[in-house]
């Protein structure tokens, strides 16, 4: 062999297997949103890919039910998916080949995109927040604990269970909302609060009056999502010049390319991996809102701490952060960011590179 030459084996550098699991993750308290109430579980996928040289990357889809995706849609997305088209070190051109694979199962390319990151981080040795030039200030990241909406006896409950957190998000949309957030100044009187309706009001004329009541509560930082995705851009514009509080958009909000219009309709935006298809559209899509003067928040599903990890590795991108879904279950089988009293932190995880995440035994393995 020549001097300086690469070994021959770079001419293969490629994904040699792709491997998926599902898993149903349990949560702690039945949950209840505006638009769908009473589960007890949810189903998720794992991936894992492998390349030529014993690599592995981690990823995760939680599917969200809003747009018509499951478990069993990720699963017979990625049975489509030629794992030789993938490669730890072209995340882009991988991506390109999963979006032209479907236009939509964005949850399935989000697990595909944080396992293609976390491959390449751990190559590079880095984490995924330095991989990607952000950095990670230690004990400066603050996330929400999230309250379902539930009977008023049972949210003075789940609020006292979660005292450590210093700032709450409520789940609002349902005809008891008035007694139900009463119960919650009972025994939290002067906490953070932020409000999501995912929703769950119908028309601008009710989401106003709806928040001028909230706004009474001074302690109330923003709402989320009032009205429905598809109410006319005229009727948000009305809502967010009239509004006492800042409006944020959820569902209103998937990529870059709506971070125009979204300035017209809010102050800020929620970005969530599984909307966006993982962390380097999500990466786009809170530059693209930054750059238009919107305030920016990371958001989560009923998620394991894989999700969770790959979105915290975001939080120098972010004003707010809502990555507890991992803190909402009883059989996360992985370990990661940590949010001990709320506050985000990866110095106990075991592993250094990629994801920072490892499994709590041999049975959370992707085989």
């Amino acid at each position: 062999m020549r001097p300086n030459c690469k070994p021959i084996h770079f001419i293969f550098d490629f994904v040699v297997k792709l491997s998926s699991k599902r898993l149903d993750l349990r949560l702690a308290h039945t949950w209840s949103i505006a638009r769908s109430r009473g589960a007890d579980k949810t189903s998720v996928v794992i991936v894992q890919l492998t390349d030529v040289d014993g690599v592995v990357g981690l990823g995760k889809a939680a599917p969200v039910a809003r747009y018509g995706e499951s478990a069993e849609s990720v699963e017979a997305f990625c049975k489509r998916v030629d794992a030789r088209k993938l490669s730890f070190n072209d995340v882009t051109s991988g991506m390109n080949y999963l979006g032209a694979n479907s236009p939509g199962d964005m949850s399935a390319k989000c697990a595909l995109n944080i396992a293609l990151l976390d491959g390449a981080a751990r190559r590079a040795r880095k984490s995924i927040h330095n991989f990607l030039k952000l950095g990670f200030r230690e004990n400066h990241h603050v996330t929400s604990f999230t309250i379902g909406i539930d009977r008023a006896e049972v949210i003075r409950k789940k609020v006292l269970e979660a005292r450590r957190f210093p700032i709450l998000k409520v789940k609002v949309g349902a005809a008891d909302d008035a007694a139900n957030l009463r119960a919650l100044r009972e025994v939290a009187p002067d906490k953070w609060l932020r409000v999501d309706a995912n929703e769950g009001w119908q028309t601008k004329e009710q989401s106003l009056e709806m928040i001028e009541r909230l706004a009474q509560d001074k302690f109330i930082q923003f709402i989320e999502q009032p009205m429905p995705a598809a109410a006319p851009v005229k009727d948000w514009t009305w809502l967010k010049q009239r509004s006492p509080l800042p409006i944020f958009a959820d569902e209103s909000y998937h990529h870059a390319a709506d971070a125009e219009r979204c300035a017209e309709c809010f102050h800020g935006v929620n970005v969530k991996l599984v909307k966006t298809g993982g962390i380097s559209a999500a990466f786009d899509a809170l530059q693209a809102a930054r750059k238009v003067g919107l305030k920016t928040m990371v958001g989560c599903m009923i998620e394991s701490s894989v999700l969770i990890s790959a979105a915290a590795h975001l939080a120098e991108l972010c004003d707010y952060l809502d990555v507890d879904g991992n803190l909402l279950i009883t059989n996360d089988p992985y370990r990661g960011v940590t949010a001990e009293n709320g506050i985000l932190s990866f110095t106990d995880t075991p592993e250094k590179f990629g994801l920072r995440v490892t499994a709590r035994d041999a049975q959370s393995s992707v085989n």
